[in-house]
């Protein structure tokens, strides 16, 4: 929140004024800067806005006024004099400077508290705790105001710097307090040593374990209520321990399986039930003793007598009071094993619990072990499909051998060929028609259209001009033909090559038949003049199904 504002105004005499008011907080006093316009000249006004407002010093001109006056939740901040357009801005500013000021209170108040806590921490000789507990509990207080943001971030930061420079005093006592502790453990941890170095020497010689084992206890109860450091107390109580475990070894033998301690602290607790009940009985006996003395006392004859039974009341008396010591012992031990025996009872539980999750660890770990095996067999086997697929591919993109008419389909067009010539009538005219409707090449043409209808399904209609040649036609067209199907097994014997030697003894088989077709028609074609000769497609299913599917061997 800002403490200071500027801005412009008039007087009692509409005179322009310009005015900076600026809050005191530590005195909650308010000071007034009037400054008439002859002198407040744009560059001064710049001046107060940028560098006054923002805490810099100023030169004020001589002629400026000011007026003092306290900060009031129910007075105006200006005097009546002054009237200014922004009342808005002096309203605003009264309510937060009400609050800067408590503020400030709270911060002074805060710092002074702190002085003297620095004052009594200055005057210490060793480290108090209840100093540090105090220091700990103000400073929680002064974070709670910080937070709610009742105090200003400077004033939260100045008293940090003081609490921090009493705490680190604080822990300069601490620490010289702690080194002489860890002389004082050192020196008890070496008393502790060098009496068990004895005892364990006595225990290897074989004495007396008995009193070696109440002596062990003795020891143990010194250690209990001795000055030692965390590591110093764990060394000497890890040798302790192992004293205990050598009598008990050396008296009962190491064939005894090692009992957790709750079994150790239960039978203890077992154990010192019998006794107190024991004790107990004891106890009730010698106070039904003591009641008959008491009568007996009353009924004595002399007064011998009467003393001798009086004395006997005072031995039974302090035989009481002394069980009765030693039964309040066993009800205190009887409490602590109580204790002692459910920590260990949680303890158990928690190494069983950290035994089970352990253990489901390791079957997690097994189990994603075997599948990240088994995931691996998996991708093997398919780096072998992989590499097997590509190694297909590759022999696929090869460039496939020429391939050529297999010789005897060569052969048996050449037969073709001259038995057609032997056949042909001088100076014959042929003229090309359309083709006839299906089934006439059987009827009209004879063998000459079936092997005209078998030119047309290898390679198309044939197509037979005036003035040819019917041989040359033929011939023509069957070796268009085969380059046709020399053609198609080029195009698709990537993917028909298990199906060419099928297809290539069905090539086979056709020929064959054209050529006997064509021997039965020498005679025909000899008896009839100017015929006329026409191709067509063949229609017979099985050939269609043998030249739609045309294919050769590869050399």
């Amino acid at each position: 929140m800002k403490t200071k504002i500027v801005l412009w105004g008039t007087n009692e005499k509409d005179e322009k004024l310009l005015v900076a008011i600026e809050l005191e907080p530590n005195d909650n006093k308010i000071k007034i800067y009037t400054f008439p316009e002859a002198i407040a000249t744009e560059e001064f006004y710049n001046q107060m806005m940028n560098l006054w407002r923002a805490g810099n010093n100023v030169q004020f001109p001589e002629d400026h006024q000011v007026i003092e006056k306290e900060l009031s939740i129910t007075e105006n901040i200006l005097p009546d004099t002054i009237r200014v357009e922004r009342t808005d801005l002096i309203n605003r500013a009264k309510t937060e400077w009400h609050f800067v000021v408590l503020s400030s209170k709270l911060h002074q108040s805060y710092k002074t508290e702190l002085e003297d806590f620095r004052d009594k921490v200055g005057k210490l000789e060793s480290y108090e705790s209840a100093i540090w507990d105090e220091m700990k509990e103000f400073w929680n207080k002064i974070q709670a105001q910080a937070r709610e943001k009742n105090l200003f971030r400077g004033h939260a930061e100045e008293l940090r710097e003081i609490t921090n420079g009493i705490f680190d005093s604080l822990k300069a006592l601490k620490k010289a307090m702690n080194k002489e502790f860890e002389d004082i453990s050192k020196n008890n941890s070496s008393q502790f040593f060098t009496i068990l170095e004895k005892i364990e020497d006595r225990i290897e010689k074989g004495l007396g374990l008995q009193p070696i084992f109440n002596e062990l206890k003795s020891i143990q109860t010194d250690f209990k209520n001795s000055d030692l450091t965390k590591t110093d107390r764990s060394k000497v109580w890890k040798r302790l321990d192992g004293a205990f475990k050598k009598v008990k070894e050396k008296k009962f033998g190491s064939s005894a399986p090692a009992k957790s301690g709750y079994e150790r602290a239960n039978r203890r607790y077992d154990g010192l039930l019998s006794a107190i009940g024991k004790m107990q009985s004891s106890i009730d006996r010698d106070k039904r003793d003591m009641t008959f003395q008491n009568k007996r006392i009353e009924t004595t004859d002399g007064q011998l007598e009467m003393q001798i039974r009086q004395a006997k009341m005072k031995m039974i008396e302090e035989r009481v009071r002394s069980k009765e010591e030693k039964l309040a012992d066993m009800l205190k031990t009887k409490v602590e094993l109580e204790g002692k025996m459910e920590k260990e009872k949680k303890r158990e539980e928690e190494k069983k619990v950290k035994a089970e999750i352990k253990q489901q660890e390791s079957k997690v770990k097994e189990k994603i072990a075997k599948d990240i095996e088994a995931k691996k067999e998996d991708m093997q086997g398919e780096e072998s499909k992989l590499e097997k697929a590509a190694e297909q591919i590759k022999e696929a993109k090869k460039p496939k051998k020429k391939v050529a008419v297999a010789p005897p389909v060569a052969d048996k067009i050449q037969e073709v060929k001259e038995e057609i010539k032997s056949a042909e009538p001088e100076e014959e005219e042929v003229v090309a028609e359309a083709a006839p409707a299906e089934g006439d090449a059987d009827s009209d043409n004879n063998g000459l259209g079936k092997a005209a209808a078998l030119a047309g399904g290898l390679g198309g209609v044939a197509a037979v001009t005036k003035g040819e040649n019917i041989i040359d036609a033929i011939t023509e067209t069957i070796g268009e033909a085969v380059e046709n199907v020399v053609d198609t097994v080029k195009a698709v014997a990537e993917v028909v090559e298990d199906k060419i030697e099928e297809v290539v003894e069905g090539i086979k088989e056709d020929v064959k038949e054209v050529v006997d077709e064509n021997s039965e028609a020498k005679t025909d074609t000899t008896t009839k003049d100017d015929s006329d000769v026409v191709a067509e497609q063949n229609s017979s299913p099985e050939k269609t199904t043998s030249e739609e599917n045309p294919s050769s061997e590869e050399e």
